[in-house]
This record gives structure tokens, C-alpha cells and sequence, in this order.
């Protein structure tokens, strides 16, 4: 899974990314300190991995990990190549979501690239730059498709959808929010054009770090950035981005202690993870030996076969079954064999549908 971090100059990006990643990205009060894309590799806290890795004695622990991808600040004129604009925007088409930075606090010290503090208006600054950038891609698309419309039904069926979603962007909606048909083909036509405004939005309400014990409740700019989000069906989490950066470099038990003392449950890191996966509907099977215990990040609803290919395409192509046991139950029995012999381990074939926490031994043929 690759995220893109993305918001204004100077809205706590670059900051953000630092905590997430701890992998140090120059992070300065002035527009453009980031201009080449920084990427950080994270691991998925699991505490599942570790009491099974413990069960089995295994050698090697691998989490699931999540790509963060910090993208330099955008401004008004972006679409157009404004502060290097379009190659920022080309960076943004690779991510599978994007996590979009607002700025939620007052601070005379950290320059605002438009003078005052909005989240809305820069919200819809950004927003305005994706739509310019996705409307170009459209009428590319329709100059090529009208030319063979006349001829072929496919054709004229996609010029229809480029129309009616031209249309639906030209009057300010987002890709994500134009009502698809029911039709597999105009369904395959909108994934096809890749759309920065239709892709997955997590809004990272970036507060001063009093704001976070009740989590942005008493923050009127954070009211409103959830009212937009409940509009769009995008997800928001809270984040003092400079105290995440400072928790980065804290010890695993200083850190329990910071955190305890503010009267917080969690970092930032875990709830931006919880949203990304609620967000994009992803949840972990796992598998566990002697030799590793491993998490796989999958698509919830995923059957065992495709399950199975994400581990290596010859175990969907030879799958024969899956033998599947509940995390918990497996541990509470103690033993994997202990599991088979209170008949808790079932016996899938294709049609199952793999659950979050399933443990799971495929049996395939080469």
C-alpha cells in the first residue's frame, strides 16, 4: 500500500512524514523545501505477529508495511505548472490513497503561503489543482475517443461517460463523488483514467499539541474539516505532527509513559494506519513456522485462492485448500496441533472468504 502526503507549503508535511517514517526528511518554514518525492518504508504494527512468532519459535518476524511518499507542497497554478506543479501531480497518480495535511492551528512564527489560517480554503486549493489536473486528462481522452464514437458502440459509450463526468467536475465535484452507472464497462472506463479527485482521501487535521488530549473536540477548524470529510465519505484523524516527530525519537517504554501521561490511547501513526486500512477496506491474514510469521495485507472479501497468490502466484494457480484457524483460538489452544484435534482448524476450499486475524497453511500443487 503506498500513501501520498500531500497539502500547502508549511501546513506540517515534511514534519508529519518524519514522525511516520523517522527516515529524516529536511523539513524548513519556507515553500519548496521538499521538490523530489521522499519515500519511507513503515511496518504495520501487528502485536498478533509476536505472540505467534513466540508459539512457534520463529526465526524471522515480517510485518505488512505501508509506503508513505512525502510530495513536495502544492499551490494555486500547480495544474499549470505552478512551483512545479505538474511533476508533483504525476507523483500523486502512483499512491493507492492520499493523506492530505491540513493546517489547524494558529502560529505567528510558521508562515502560511496565503497569509491566514483556512483549512477549508486551502482544502479547496488543493482540491481545485487535482480537478484542473483530472479535467486534462478528460478532454485528452474525449479528443481521442470522439474521432471513433461515430463508428463503434464502445466508443460512443465512453464518450458519453467522459461527457456526463466532465460535466459533473466542471461544475466543482470531485471524481469520487460523479454517480456511476451500474455497467461494467463505464466502471472499467473511470478506473481506467486513474483520477486524482477520485482516489481515497484521509484528511490529517493538523493541531497544536493541547488540541490533542481530547482530540481536536474544541477546535473549531477541525469541526469543520470533519463536516467536509463526512461530506465526501473521506476519513480524518487528529495529529500534533511536531509532537509525533518528537515521540519518533523516544524509546518504545518513554513513549508508552508520554503517551499515558496525555491521557492518549494511541500514536499517530496507529490511527493513521487504522483509517488507511478502514479506508481502503484492507484488513491481514497471517502465517506462521518455524521458519517465519508473516502478516499479508488483502482486500476484505478476498477468497483463499487470491489470498494465496499473495504469497507467490504458483499457490493460487496450483491451490488446492486452506487450512485456516482463528489467531486467538489458535493461541488459547496453544499448539497448532492441539488446534486440529479440538477440530478448530477447518478445511477451505476456493469459495472461502478469508477473514482478518485467519492463520492460515495453503496446500497447493507445483
Amino acid at each position: 500500500m503506498k500513501l501520498g502526503i500531500i497539502g500547502l507549503p508549511n501546513v506540517g508535511k515534511s514534519t508529519l512524514f518524519n514522525a511516520l517514517t523517522n527516515a529524516g526528511a529536511q523539513s524548513a518554514n519556507y515553500p519548496f523545501c521538499t521538490i523530489d518525492p521522499n519515500v519511507g518504508v513503515v511496518p504495520v504494527p501487528d502485536e498478533r505477529l509476536d505472540k505467534l512468532a513466540a508459539l512457534y519459535h520463529s526465526k524471522k518476524v515480517t510485518p505488512a508495511v505501508i509506503e508513505f511518499v512525502d510530495i513536495a507542497g502544492l499551490v494555486k497554478g500547480a495544474s499549470k505548472g505552478e512551483g512545479l506543479g505538474n511533476q508533483f501531480l504525476s507523483n500523486i497518480r502512483e499512491v493507492d490513497a492520499i493523506i492530505h495535511v491540513v493546517r489547524c492551528f494558529e502560529d505567528d512564527q510558521v508562515i502560511h503561503v496565503d497569509g491566514s489560517i483556512d483549512p477549508l480554503r486551502d482544502i479547496e486549493t488543493i482540491n481545485l489543482e487535482l480537478l484542473f489536473s483530472d479535467l486534462e486528462i478528460l478532454e485528452r481522452r474525449i479528443s481521442k475517443v470522439a474521432r471513433s464514437a461515430k463508428n463503434d458502440k464502445a466508443a460512443a459509450k465512453e464518450l458519453d461517460l467522459l461527457n456526463r463526468l466532465k460535466a459533473h467536475m466542471e461544475n466543482g465535484g470531485l471524481a469520487k463523488t460523479f454517480p456511476l452507472r451500474d455497467d461494467e464497462d463505464e466502471q472499467a472506463f473511470f478506473a481506467g483514467y486513474n483520477l486524482l479527485t477520485a482516489k481515497p482521501v484521509i484528511y490529517a487535521a493538523n493541531v497544536e499539541d493541547s488540541d490533542i488530549e481530547n482530540d481536536g473536540a474544541d477546535n473549531p477548524m477541525v469541526a469543520q474539516v470533519k463536516e467536509l470529510a463526512q461530506q465526501e465519505g473521506s476519513e480524518v484523524f487528529v495529529i500534533c505532527a511536531q509532537m509525533e516527530q518528537d515521540m519518533a525519537e523516544m524509546d518504545p517504554e518513554e513513549k508508552a509513559m508520554f503517551l499515558e501521561e496525555l491521557g492518549i490511547g494511541e500514536a499517530g501513526l496507529d490511527k493513521l494506519i487504522r483509517a488507511s486500512y478502514s479506508l481502503l477496506g484492507l484488513m491481514s491474514f497471517l502465517t506462521s513456522g518455524e521458519d517465519e510469521t508473516r502478516a499479508w495485507t488483502i482486500k476484505k472479501g478476498t477468497k483463499a485462492p487470491q489470498a494465496a497468490g499473495k504469497i507467490h502466484t504458483d499457490f493460487e494457480r496450483g491451490f488446492i485448500r486452506a487450512e485456516v484457524v482463528n489467531y486467538q483460538a489458535l493461541l488459547d489452544c496453544g499448539s497448532y496441533a492441539k488446534a486440529r484435534e479440538q477440530g478448530i482448524v477447518g478445511l477451505e476450499g476456493k469459495d472461502y472468504v478469508v477473514q482478518d486475524g485467519d492463520v492460515i497453511l495453503f496446500r497447493f500443487n507445483v
